[in-house]
């Protein structure tokens, strides 16, 4: 039996494009930078599809690589489409203002996103995994899924390090893991400054509870890095909580990687320079991620093609002392099928999107 149960699985999650939640109970505090990797990862292969081939290709060699599939060389799940491929995006905390000063030692509270991109490289899923998630813990990063505690996954990363995180994802899910990248929480304020900014949606006046203590006006706002990380950490403000926070790092994303495509950035040497100086400066990818093979994967993509999830959940509870959240098994097995499968059309067309 696997660490889920019957099954072997236990997934989970809620999200505002797809949503296995119920109504809309407080969430734990997860997700800060949640489409922020992802982000830079399109941007990042979106520009390179469009520049010099042998640009990319430099590129490739500046950037900071760990060998985070080394330890795992065992009873992972097969590859079951071949040029369908899945990402898992880490975002670190690691200079998150919210962080209490005596417990620098677990800044490193990270997000989990797993994106998956179809056989066609035509559209990509970005499906959220909440830090709090309760799940089974593989006890070594290359131990068998049934070999394991039961723990926040977020514990992974204390227990392993990026491996315990790929290895934790891929039991929890029965998906494999292609590729991975990592993002300081802060690195998309330089890479934002670099496109020159970004418009952003704000739905009413707000006032950031953090130092300076900005002012956002409801309407269309051109937020520069700074103002864009603040904005996306608000929560305690808007009724909805953490998921109006999902929707707004969901529409940065959106954002980010349209002005990408259609500012001056693409034409102009300097500012191209700049940017792409700035990501390569807050990523570190897998050792056989190809910066070159993203480039034309997602040389089409755009931010219309690029659907935004979370792994289905009933929501927080407390388990053995701790507040948690508790994966809606069953929805999140359907969805996590349908990735392995390459099928997330058929599985979107049964999951209409949820207005917000």
């Amino acid at each position: 039996m696997g660490p889920g149960g019957p099954g072997g699985r236990l997934p989970g999650g809620t999200g505002r494009s797809y949503s296995g939640g119920k109504g809309r109970r407080p969430q734990p505090k997860w997700g800060r930078i949640a489409m922020v990797a992802g982000g830079v990862l399109l941007v990042l292969a979106l520009v390179g599809g469009i520049t010099a081939y042998g640009y990319v290709s430099g590129l490739d060699d500046d950037l900071k690589r760990s060998n985070a599939f080394t330890e795992i060389t065992s009873d992972r799940p097969d590859k079951a489409v071949e040029g369908a491929f899945n990402i898992l995006l880490v975002g670190t905390d690691s200079r998150d203002p919210d962080a209490k000063m005596d417990q620098a030692g677990k800044w490193r509270a990270d997000t989990l996103i797993l994106m998956h991109v179809p056989e066609d490289h035509q559209s990509a899923q970005l499906i959220s995994i909440p830090r709090d998630l309760w799940v089974n813990i593989p006890t070594e990063n290359n131990a068998p899924c049934s070999s394991s505690s039961r723990a926040k996954i977020n514990a992974a990363f204390a227990f392993g390090g990026v491996p315990r995180a790929i290895r934790t994802v891929e039991c929890m899910t029965d998906v494999r893991i292609d590729h991975v990248m990592t993002i300081d929480f802060g690195g998309f304020k330089e890479v934002t400054d670099a496109l020159g900014g970004v418009d952003l949606k704000v739905e009413q006046d707000t006032t950031s509870i953090h130092k300076p203590f900005r002012k956002f006006t409801k309407g269309m706002m051109h937020m520069n890095g700074a103002q864009a990380l603040d904005w996306i950490r608000q929560r305690k403000q808007f009724p909805r909580g953490d998921f109006a926070r999902m929707q707004h790092q969901q529409d940065f994303l959106k954002a980010l990687l349209d002005k990408a495509a259609s500012s001056g950035t693409l034409t102009n040497p300097v500012k191209l320079n700049d940017f792409l100086s700035s990501v390569t400066k807050a990523v570190t990818v897998d050792e056989t991620f190809s910066l070159k093979d993203m480039a034309l994967q997602f040389r089409s993509l755009r931010g219309e093609n690029l659907t935004f999830l979370t792994s289905p959940n009933k929501g927080s509870d407390t388990i053995d002392g701790q507040s948690v959240v508790v994966s809606d098994r069953e929805k999140a097995l359907a969805l996590y099928k349908a990735v392995a499968n390459d099928k997330m059309d058929e599985w979107m067309a049964a999951n209409p999107t949820k207005k917000k």
